[in-house]
């Protein structure tokens, strides 16, 4: 097993050897990470940034930064391992004549884009077209958040999804069971069952009522590992346990966890990332309250903790691993807003975000924060209220698909006016009600050359790619 390991360490060096010699002499290829948590819009996001960049024709921001884009297509990924994002099979979707939401991401996935771009200038008569290559890898955040975990021993890691389970949804439940549980027993399998599903209850309705940290992540997204004994596995207290108890099983199996579903994906695609953006759904934390709110602003920076941010120079690729170069964290649904808003929301995101970005702009990264809409819904209306003119987005219902006017409420032009009493632990926000409408994707009808109606998502792709085109 040690033979094998260092096997593998060396077979990896040399590969990262070659890649960093022969990088100067073959077509430049980008990995893009795409995540976020459940319901921020991964999917929708990589079909509409796709579709966009296949027809630019909404996308004036992005431009190339030695030249210009001529054309791009799809061709297959390089990875024949990993499942490909289904692309067509989404777009269809949006752009039927009756549209729907495509299925949210539940395993990693990869797509590669291709651009042709013309170099300008001096290298212009130098040099024909270059070939870009964008592999896209999307992966579920919650897999992202479980990176921290690796530093964490079952002891410390109980102890603080315990303390996390109190006052949440399905918490009240699981620390029931864990009241009448003896760590101490010897270990029985549909007991350490009962507690897994009731754990995973847990995490699942706090999910549901807007919580970010529900680690493990696969608990919530097992594919093909569901029932399985590494997903077989609670919080119980204590810092040791005896042979062959219920509580040294559980702890086995956190440590299998980590060793057999968390360093793999860390190893074979996270490590990989050139650049990486994090989507998430600011208004739909802010609808749930400030415990939500407080939580997501935890799980960012647990979630920039998982990064090696740094400028990726070869010398770095060979002797110490990929660095992520660029971040963007972008505030999902700024269709759900009108426009007059969008500065609050950014700010928002960016004072939500100030401890991880923080962290990774001293380490090097180029980091950045915005509000867009991959997929606009909506279009904007004034319309007469009491209090005088009203502005409001009117989109197509998801449940019945009726017309509406929405206001969500107004964002405060201080981020602190909500981040200090989700800090503090309000029960409630107190002087304001914000509420969320569910949408359903407008119909479409493109002109040639037009991707899919967007909010500022020419400028998140200049932002992650731009330089390097």
């Amino acid at each position: 097993m040690v033979i094998a390991a260092i096997a593998d360490h060396i077979t990896r060096r040399v590969e990262d050897v070659t890649s960093a010699l022969t990088a100067p002499f073959s077509d430049t290829v980008i990995r893009l990470g795409v995540t976020g948590l459940s319901r921020a819009g991964k999917t929708v996001f990589i079909t509409s940034l796709v579709a966009n960049l296949l027809d630019r024709g909404r996308m004036p921001q992005l431009t190339a930064a030695n030249g210009a884009i001529q054309a791009a297509f799809l061709q297959p990924q390089p990875d024949d391992t990993v499942p490909r994002f289904a692309y067509e099979t989404h777009i269809a979707r949006l752009t039927a004549p009756d549209p729907s939401w495509p299925q949210g991401t539940r395993q990693i996935s990869e797509l590669r884009l291709s651009l042709r771009v013309q170099p300008s200038g001096l290298l212009s008569g130098l040099s024909g077209p270059r070939t870009i290559h964008i592999d896209i890898v999307d992966y579920p955040g919650e897999w992202l958040l479980d990176l921290g975990l690796l530093d964490l021993g079952y002891a410390q890691w109980a102890k603080a999804a315990l303390a996390r389970a109190k006052g949440r949804p399905g918490g009240d439940a699981y620390l029931a069971m864990v009241g009448h549980t003896d760590p101490q027993t010897a270990f029985d399998e549909p007991q350490a069952q009962a507690l897994a599903a009731s754990f995973t209850a847990h995490l699942n309705a706090s999910r549901e009522a807007g919580f970010s940290d529900c680690t493990p992540g696969r608990f919530l997204l097992p594919g093909d590992l569901a029932g399985s004994p590494v997903l077989t596995f609670a919080p119980l207290p204590g810092d040791s346990f005896a042979r062959k108890s219920l509580g040294r099983e559980m702890e086995r199996r956190f440590d299998s966890y980590k060793a057999h579903v968390i360093r793999p994906f860390f190893r074979d695609h996270f490590a990989k990332i050139d650049r990486q953006i994090v989507l998430v759904d600011v208004l739909g934390a802010i609808h749930a309250g400030p415990a939500a709110l407080e939580d997501l602003r935890r799980a960012m920076a647990a979630v920039l903790g998982a990064f090696k941010p740094g400028r990726n120079a070869s010398l770095t690729r060979i002797f110490q691993g990929r660095r992520v170069e660029k971040i963007l964290f972008a505030a999902t649904k700024a269709d759900h807003l009108h426009h007059s808003q969008h500065k609050q929301l950014t700010a928002i995101t960016e004072a939500l975000l100030r401890d991880a970005r923080d962290r990774a702009d001293f380490a090097g990264a180029q980091t950045a924060a915005m509000a867009i809409a991959a997929l606009r819904t909506t279009v904007e209306d004034t319309v007469d209220h009491r209090d005088g003119p009203l502005d409001v987005v009117r989109g197509r219902l998801l449940d019945g698909g009726k017309q509406a006017a929405f206001y969500p409420g107004k964002l405060p032009d201080d981020p602190a006016h909500l981040l200090a009493p989700a800090r503090e632990g309000a029960g409630k926000w107190l002087d304001a009600d914000y509420s969320v409408m569910n949408f359903a994707p407008a119909r479409l009808t493109l002109r040639p050359g037009d991707g899919p109606p967007h909010i500022r998502l020419d400028k998140a792709a200049q932002f992650l790619l731009g330089d390097r085109l």
